[in-house]
């Protein structure tokens, strides 16, 4: 990928927005944003790594928070910055760029996006710039999926999550490493097929906890949904908080 907006380049960027899956559902994003508008208090300051569209920094602004976000996307950024031009943003990678020299009341980290960062060392540095932001007190939020290996028999890598006519998409893993992929295969109106694919790395909670004691941080909440669900043995993700004391 030699792109330097990375996997979220103007392709993605200019269809980002017309996406229907759940974490684009208005009511997802009110409730979304209810929680990090708490957390971030009234008045608060908040930091969005991978701030991306703006899908809940806009809104989460629209509150009464003071935003501010990270992204390596340009193009994403472009469609945040046309929606709302007063949201400051730094261009470059969430897990080492600063922010200016403010400190902030939350920074987040929503959609699986940590798994973005590919090592092990990016993900504890995403943590540790985390806590390098936050004020005493201040919290540090990230939403992830649960990997899905109970779904994979002995010998089997690949996990289906859509299968419609004209698209197929697929989840690859290599338990060995943590490393996985989102693969797309999608059949255009002219017949022309064309193959798409996401490299990732897969995280637990567990591993969290210890990024986050590593970095400065403890443990606070831990949630399967942004309803306050606790988190159990059968969710499918994790929303998890940390403390700066």
């Amino acid at each position: 990928m030699n792109d330097p907006d990375g996997y979220f380049s103007e392709r993605v960027a200019s269809t980002y927005d017309d996406a229907t899956g759940g974490e684009f559902d208005p009511a997802v994003i009110a409730e979304t944003v209810d929680v990090l508008a708490g957390l971030a208090g009234s008045g608060g300051r908040a930091l969005e790594f991978a701030i991306g569209t703006g899908r809940i920094a806009v809104p989460l602004a629209e509150r009464g928070v003071t935003v501010h976000g990270i992204d390596m996307s340009k193009a994403m950024v472009a469609r945040l910055r046309d929606k709302n031009p007063s949201i400051a943003v730094t261009i470059g990678d969430f897990s080492t760029v600063r922010a200016g020299d403010l400190d902030f009341d939350l920074v987040f980290l929503v959609f699986n996006t940590v798994m973005n960062l590919t090592t092990q060392d990016a993900q504890v540095e995403c943590f540790r710039n985390a806590a390098a932001h936050l004020r005493p007190g201040g919290r540090f939020l990230i939403e992830v999926m649960v990997p899905e290996l109970r779904k994979l028999p002995a010998g089997q890598t690949i996990v289906p999550f859509t299968v419609t006519p004209r698209r197929w998409g697929f989840d690859s893993y290599d338990v060995a490493t943590q490393a996985m992929a989102s693969n797309y295969v999608t059949l255009h109106d002219d017949g022309r097929g064309e193959f798409w694919a996401v490299p990732f790395r897969y995280v637990w909670p567990a591993e969290m906890d210890l990024m986050a004691r590593i970095a400065g941080l403890e443990p606070e909440h831990r949630w399967d949904s942004w309803t306050g669900s606790p988190f159990t043995s059968d969710s499918s993700k994790i929303i998890a908080t940390w403390v700066k004391r």
